[in-house]
């Protein structure tokens, strides 16, 4: 074989851009906890861009804002696609994973504050609420055809509906201050958007441009500028057809290659730099860490399955395609994944308060893993149960 046909391979598997997600993730602990630590952090915090229509921010919020909305345009596209000619195309399929993301928002809420209301983390009920859809989705790829395509979807859109609900709830609860006039003109550029899509406009640069402008507006509202990837994608042009590309295939087409193999790998790099020391390990026992631990781990598993079964049982769901509620229990877990909105939500519970923030941020790192290992072995144990049945029914 060579060396490009094995680059082509490389880039064009889901499994590689998994192994170099995790790999960031271990390089940026090391960095964080070595003589590199400290000048890593000011470099993030360090201020770039111009002054200029007030876009000049430090090169993490470029990063967690601005990258990031990219990776939430991918995801919308992801979604939109599936709504309109796969596996969410019915309500059945569709409706699932937004009665899963309100069990996997509403029961680890509970959970944390049973361990922490009238204490002074009280304020960080939001923490175990979010879903990582760059971590979670990319576990569960490393998974390969094992897993249902079916499920691989369902995921995406729990992650993506929960972590909308997160943003929601960050708006709501955690802004200081929402400026009305951006949200006004945010408004109006979405409007935009979906009134070329109306009228059939197929040019991808006539919504690139004011998805731009939204992402700006956004940002100056207060709202967290994440959402306008997701509004971006939704009106971008599709069909239900094979035959003919639409603008939104085009697009996603372009954008998986960059996404999974820069744009994910720099969020793990910057956003995992947590500094380890004396108490940490303490912490994991106080009302904070069990709360955030117990929340994400246990708390999106009961909180998704329980919401899920209820609605399926009233008939307003079905399971996933192919799928088993083995299935549904190794995503309840890799839900429990809950890094990037997790740790900016408890930056925000517990403003000017770092050795707090610290002790969320360790905890939230524990329980991911967690989550991330028992999602992995119970989806392993359970697609190895199904590949048997299947074996056996064809016998």
């Amino acid at each position: 074989m060579n060396l490009s046909i094995y680059f082509k391979k490389f880039f064009n598997s889901s499994q590689s851009s998994g192994i170099i997600l995790i790999f960031c993730v271990i390089l940026s602990l090391l960095i964080a906890n070595s003589g590199l630590g400290s000048g890593f952090q000011n470099w993030l915090d360090q201020e770039t861009g111009t002054d200029l229509f007030d876009l000049k921010y430090p090169i993490h919020i470029w990063i967690n804002d601005g990258l990031m909305a990219v990776f939430f345009l991918l995801v919308g596209l992801e979604i939109k696609r599936e709504l309109v000619e796969g596996e969410l195309s019915s309500f059945k399929n569709a409706s699932l994973p937004i009665f899963a993301a309100i069990g996997g928002m509403l029961v680890p809420a509970t959970i944390y504050t049973m361990f922490n209301s009238g204490t002074e983390y009280g304020n960080g009920w939001g923490i175990p609420m979010a879903t990582d859809i760059a971590f979670s989705l990319a576990l569960i790829s490393m998974l390969g055809s094992k897993i249902p395509n079916s499920i691989k979807i369902f995921l995406a859109a729990l992650a993506i509906v929960d972590d909308l609900g997160a943003i929601l709830v960050i708006a709501i609860f955690y802004t200081d201050q929402i400026h009305w006039l951006y949200l006004l003109l945010s408004l109006g550029v979405t409007i935009l958007l979906f009134l070329l899509n109306f009228l059939k406009v197929t040019k991808l640069i006539f919504y690139i441009i004011p998805g731009l402008f939204l992402w700006y507006f956004l940002h100056h509202s207060g709202i967290h500028a994440t959402i306008a990837g997701v509004l971006l994608a939704l009106s971008i042009p599709t069909n239900a057809s094979n035959v003919q590309i639409s603008p939104l295939e085009k697009l996603e087409h372009t954008l998986h290659i960059p996404v999974s193999f820069v744009i994910m790998p720099i969020f793990a790099l910057t956003n995992t730099n947590i500094t380890f020391h004396n108490g940490m390990v303490e912490g994991l026992t106080s009302t904070l860490g069990l709360g955030i631990i117990v929340g994400l781990v246990i708390g999106k598993l009961i909180g998704i399955n329980l919401f899920s079964f209820i609605a399926i049982k009233l008939r307003l769901s079905s399971l996933p395609h192919n799928s088993t509620w083995s299935h549904m229990l190794g995503v309840g877990l890799l839900a429990g994944i809950g890094f990037t909105m997790s740790i900016f939500i408890a930056l925000l519970s517990f403003k000017d308060q770092i050795e707090i923030q610290d002790e969320a941020k360790f905890a939230i790192l524990i329980a991911s893993f967690l989550s991330a290992v028992l999602g992995v072995v119970i989806l392993s144990i359970s697609s190895k149960k199904n590949r048997f049945i299947d074996e056996d029914n064809e016998e």
